[in-house]
């Protein structure tokens, strides 16, 4: 069996090195090298090899971009490298088209290679891979959805003698403590090790709110604002709390409060 002859398209240079020395290792015949995806547009029609492994993530002309410029009708198989982007992956196992996640390993690589092998095939696969490639690129042409925020819905907290979860409903208020935050919530109060900023951004910013440097409260457990000292307010909540509303929060939570009234 004659070897694979194979062009490896990565704008990174150790990458690139590493790639090829790991396809000689397993007995491929690289053709060529592109440090970009101009280069592989001039180069894999002139050398028409038997395989590609080609980079989704580079400046100039992504992977995506490279086989629209070509033509899927014009690829040879192409197995995708890319380092993160899981939206590009999602898409690739949709399509049933190879790629490997880097970092990847030797047994990663070989294993590519003995699927990539050419096998017989019939006219209608050749046309099948095609079509498959050109969904691929028009799928990417399309921008990625964007995932609705997760938010927090319960925390685990250590006390004395168990682990407790306490749903995020539960929690009236949250006061800062240094590197600590203390859960309020009609169960009593937990401290656990979090920055009151970091929990802020995981908590639903529809339902908390930050009123101080020191406090986040739940809105559906506020019952009233309260003139306090200086042009300052108290957030007076249902369990009696009154927490003091800092002019620098004050327009956030009056934001907030506009959207129920």
């Amino acid at each position: 069996m004659s070897a694979l002859r194979v062009v490896v398209v990565d704008d990174e240079p150790l990458a690139r090195r590493r790639l090829v020395r790991l396809l000689k290792g397993e007995g491929a015949d690289v053709v060529a090298t592109c440090a970009n995806g101009r280069e592989a547009v001039e180069v894999i029609p002139q050398l028409a090899p038997d395989l590609v492994f080609l980079d989704v993530q580079m400046p100039d002309a992504d992977g995506f971009e490279v086989i629209g410029q070509i033509g899927a009708e014009r690829m040879p198989a192409v197995i995708f490298v890319t380092a993160y982007d899981q939206y590009a992956i999602r898409a690739f196992e949709v399509h049933a088209l190879d790629y490997l996640l880097k970092p990847f390993d030797r047994v990663r690589l070989a294993d590519a290679l003995r699927r990539a092998r050419p096998r017989p095939a019939a006219p209608a696969d050749d046309g099948a891979l095609d079509e498959r490639l050109r969904a691929l690129v028009e799928q990417m042409r399309t921008p990625a959805p964007v995932a609705a925020p997760e938010h927090l819905e319960w925390l685990m907290v250590r006390t004395r003698d168990k682990v407790q979860v306490v749903r995020a409903p539960e929690i009236a208020w949250i006061e800062a403590d240094g590197n600590y935050v203390r859960l309020h919530t009609a169960g009593g109060a937990y401290l656990i090790r979090e920055k009151i900023g970091t929990l802020e951004e995981r908590l639903d910013p529809a339902v908390f709110v930050r009123i101080h440097r020191s406090y986040v409260v739940n809105l559906s457990h506020v019952r009233e604002l309260r003139p306090w000292f200086s042009g300052d307010y108290a957030v007076v909540l249902h369990d009696g709390s009154e927490l003091r509303l800092s002019r620098s929060y004050r327009e956030r939570l009056g934001k907030r409060i506009a959207q129920y009234t």
